[in-house]
């Protein structure tokens, strides 16, 4: 006999899941007025605020274990990516200077940056919570993206003393950020979404694979090839 899903208050499931939607919502939306107020009253630097809000992005699959699944609405799990696509297409062209959104997700407070990194990350955020919706390849392109790359410029650019150039300026010790990033989300996020594919020498090998794809990609465009690389690491592998 098949076993009913337990939902939050015995609720039905599309009911469950727009909870957990609603979960989501309020924990994305709480990161960028947090980091507003750090940035305006404790001085914390545009870069570290808009990588902060970059890890938090990334660790939004923590959601992901409690939606229950075989229902059209676990599709709801990028409902939140949805929303930020379209504020940060309206953001990019037509925010103020002073708009949140711009103070703390770009780098250089211009908001036409808000249509390149930025977008490509929540475009890559619904790609995994569809296509690859509670996958391997999806959890860890997520994972890696979000804490990989979050952490890699922090460290580079304030402890980067060994400097390398492909198609864009790093630094070793921003690389070994990533990787160090990498492995531990890796690790942490496959275990609690997708445990029964948690294999310690894959992750440690695509973690790998991912940070010499950042190390040789421009800035701009890898929200874009990490989590291509992962995700063909993942079936390769």
């Amino acid at each position: 006999m098949d076993t009913l899903p337990v939902t939050f208050f015995s609720l039905p499931i599309v009911w469950h899941n727009v909870l957990i939607t609603l979960l989501t919502f309020l924990y994305v939306f709480s990161v960028p007025p947090l980091m507003d107020y750090l940035v305006t009253n404790h001085s914390l630097p545009r870069d570290i605020s808009r990588k902060i809000t970059h890890i938090c992005a990334g660790s939004s699959i923590v959601f992901l274990p409690l939606f229950v699944d075989g229902h059209w609405s676990q599709y709801l799990n990028i409902t939140v990516f949805v929303v930020w696509t379209i504020l940060l297409i309206q953001k990019g062209l037509f925010a103020a200077d002073d708009d949140q959104a711009v103070k703390t997700m770009t780098r250089t407070g211009n908001k036409r940056e808000l249509l390149k990194g930025t977008l490509y990350f929540v475009i890559v955020a619904m790609i995994c919570g569809t296509i690859y919706y509670k996958q391997p390849a999806g959890v860890l392109a997520m994972a890696i993206l979000g804490w990989g790359d979050g952490l890699a410029p922090i460290i580079g650019t304030r402890y980067g003393k060994m400097k390398y150039y492909v198609l864009s300026q790093k630094s070793v010790e921003g690389s070994l950020a990533f990787f160090v990033g990498a492995v531990a989300a890796g690790l942490f996020f496959t275990h609690l979404i997708v445990p029964e594919s948690f294999h310690f020498v894959k992750i440690l090998v695509i973690a790998l694979i991912a940070t010499i794809v950042e190390g040789v990609t421009p800035r701009e465009v890898d929200n874009l090839t990490i989590p291509l690389a992962v995700i063909a690491a993942t079936w390769v592998l």
